[in-house]
């Protein structure tokens, strides 16, 4: 019988070990996407790379859902845990009266007052585990990426500090010393200058005694003319003796000018301690944050664009737009149909009143849910679960109509291309997660800043970055709302018929064309031609970009939607033992004409199969 080469048997004993699809090493980990076994090492790194990055990897213990450990009971060493208290979040043994919270009255804990909830430990752990799934990828594929980057900068950071923290002490140090010398001066100062010239009790003494021959004299004057006669009156008495201050200036009485002899000892120059403290030390402390790696030091881009997937869509006509909520679902849009489907092509879920006459009219947010223009050309909002609607934002006779949206993932705003028939404008709206109108990008140079946006995206560094096809241009606007710069295509002079466009972790702008997908940098520059027409791609429409996988996704006007990959990990960051990779216009509105005519256009140009002249790019423009 032929033994499997994932199995060995030892001779040191009976044990059979199973061994790792990649290397020698022992496995510990399970890959179900793949499948295949994994050592703790293949495991870091498969999950880690950018190809199996949303694999679902487990232990062998999840693997065959079998809890192999049974721990004894703390409280009750003769039983081992087989339930868990959700109240308590603890886990319990049969007897599990004993515990401090499950004691008796046993009435008490079984109807009510405490509700504690016992469950299987096993479905516990299999219900905990569920909930921190995400958490646990998230650690897997990101954080232990991350973290060569982040000790490198760290330990750089306390190689700063320390030098820094050497020289600001030093420099404290230096300043202490010198305010120790003028404290020690000033006390010098003190008692050698002002303390030595005071007698304190002489003095005290002396005013004593003029206090006491000033009682004396008053009361000769009381003897003398107030205690004989009886006859003045107090205020005679002081009206008399002021008289007499005036008269006779021998008997007149003394005046006494009492003196503070401390008074001498008050300083010039008080030390406060904020002052203090400001010599001593000049450490900025600014605001904790958390530590971030820029993707240029994470991420690079390949020799070239490589098929990962491509599937055929059932649902629709054709890919007009693309929005990718997880790997392995995407929204799709064509003419007259909304839909999400997986990677088999199969549809999920239809959104019915959408509007059929716009290309970019959907996007997707952070919580996973869809936004998109209805019928009526208001904005709503589907769930998750993709059973409520809700209308995010309401067209309420207004002119303008939107054409294309899309969410922001920095800021959680709301991007909206749109354009009114009746003056012929187009403009920019952004709204907060209330749905709030908060800025308008419009004519800001003082001509027409858009002529019709079909698309719209946002590029890492905040441009608002808009697909413009009647001017042929992508017209890029900082956050701000001012213009930057107007992509036209190449250098070659070939155009551009602006379709669909994404950005990318890199912030490269990805325009398609619908020949090629042209990728330029977030300065206009051209830098290549990344996908060109295929035949397993066919005419590529629309775009969307996923940021947790760097994959590609292209939909095109023959149904399909192909993931590509251009972008992966810095080789620096990955480990040595890196696994392998093996129409019809009646009854609409004049905006839905405009459209038609916008799409009749873009078919016509699809169906050449080739790339319009200059000739031809200014004459579909003036017929738009």
């Amino acid at each position: 019988m032929t033994q499997s080469p994932h199995i060995m048997d030892t001779a040191s004993s009976g044990y059979r070990v199973h061994l790792c699809s990649e290397c020698p090493g022992d496995t510990a980990y399970y890959c179900v996407s793949c499948p295949c076994d994994l050592c703790p090492q293949c495991k870091e790194n498969h999950v880690k790379d950018l190809q199996t990055i949303d694999h679902d990897v487990v232990s062998h213990r999840d693997k065959i859902h079998y809890i192999p450990t049974q721990e004894i009971c703390v409280r009750h060493p003769s039983h081992v845990y087989t339930k868990y208290c959700e109240l308590c979040q603890v886990p319990v043994c049969d007897f599990w009266f004993g515990h401090k919270s499950h004691k008796l009255p046993v009435r008490s804990f079984l109807f009510g007052k405490k509700k504690h909830k016992i469950q299987d430990l096993q479905k516990a752990y299999k219900t905990k585990r569920q909930q921190h799934r995400g958490t646990i990828h998230t650690i897997r594929s990101e954080a232990l990426f991350y973290r060569p980057v982040l000790l490198t900068g760290i330990k750089a950071d306390f190689k700063t500090c320390h030098t820094e923290l050497s020289r600001l002490q030093s420099e404290m140090l230096t300043k202490a010393q010198t305010l120790k010398e003028f404290i020690d001066y000033v006390l010098y100062d003190l008692l050698n200058y002002v303390f030595c010239d005071f007698d304190f009790k002489h003095r005290c003494k002396k005013q004593k005694i003029e206090m006491i021959r000033h009682i004396v004299r008053l009361r000769r004057y009381e003897h003398r003319y107030v205690q004989p006669a009886f006859t003045f009156s107090a205020l005679q008495f002081l009206s008399f003796t002021k008289t007499a201050l005036r008269k006779d200036t021998k008997t007149a009485l003394p005046q006494i000018h009492l003196t503070l002899h401390t008074s001498q000892l008050s300083m010039t120059e008080s030390l406060n301690k904020e002052d203090v403290m400001e010599s001593l030390s000049a450490i900025q402390i600014t605001e904790r944050g958390n530590r971030r790696v820029g993707n240029q030091c994470l991420l690079k881009l390949t020799s070239g664009a490589e098929l990962h997937q491509s599937l055929t869509v059932t649902g629709v006509d054709r890919c007009n737009h693309i929005s990718c909520v997880t790997s392995d679902r995407v929204w799709v849009s064509g003419i007259n149909n909304l839909m999400l489907t997986d990677t088999t092509g199969v549809p999920l879920h239809r959104v019915e009143d959408s509007c059929s006459h716009i290309f970019g009219l959907h996007t997707v947010n952070s919580e996973s849910e869809l936004i998109y223009i209805d019928e009526d050309y208001n904005i709503n909002k589907l769930s998750k679960d993709m059973k409520t609607t809700t209308t995010f934002i309401e067209r309420t006779g207004s002119t303008w109509w939107p054409l294309c949206v899309y969410w922001s993932p920095s800021t959680g705003d709301l991007l909206v291309g749109m354009y009114s028939d009746d003056t012929n404008t187009a403009k920019v709206t952004r709204y907060n997660q209330s749905g709030q109108l908060t800025q308008t990008i419009q004519n800001n140079t003082g001509r027409g800043l858009y002529s019709v946006p079909n698309y719209i995206t946002e590029n890492n560094n905040g441009d608002v970055v808009v697909s413009d096809f009647p001017s042929g241009a992508v017209v890029v606007t900082e956050r701000g709302g001012r213009h930057r710069f107007s992509y036209t295509g190449p250098p070659s002079g070939s155009g551009l018929m602006p379709c669909g466009i994404c950005t990318d972790a890199l912030s490269h702008i990805l325009v398609c064309d619908a020949i090629t997908v042209q990728m330029i940098n977030k300065d206009g520059q051209f830098l290549s031609h990344l996908l060109t027409k295929s035949q397993e791609m066919g005419v590529p429409f629309s775009l969307s970009y996923d940021v947790n996988t760097h994959c590609l996704w292209v939909g095109s006007v023959d149904k399909k939607v192909c993931v590509y990959r251009y972008i992966t990990r810095q080789d620096a960051l990955t480990d040595e033992h890196r696994p392998r990779p093996d129409v019809d216009t009646r009854g609409t509105t004049p905006h839905q004409n405009t459209a038609h005519r916008m799409q009749q256009l873009v078919e016509t140009q699809l169906n050449e199969n080739v790339c319009p002249d200059d000739d031809a790019m200014s004459s579909s423009t003036q017929a738009i």
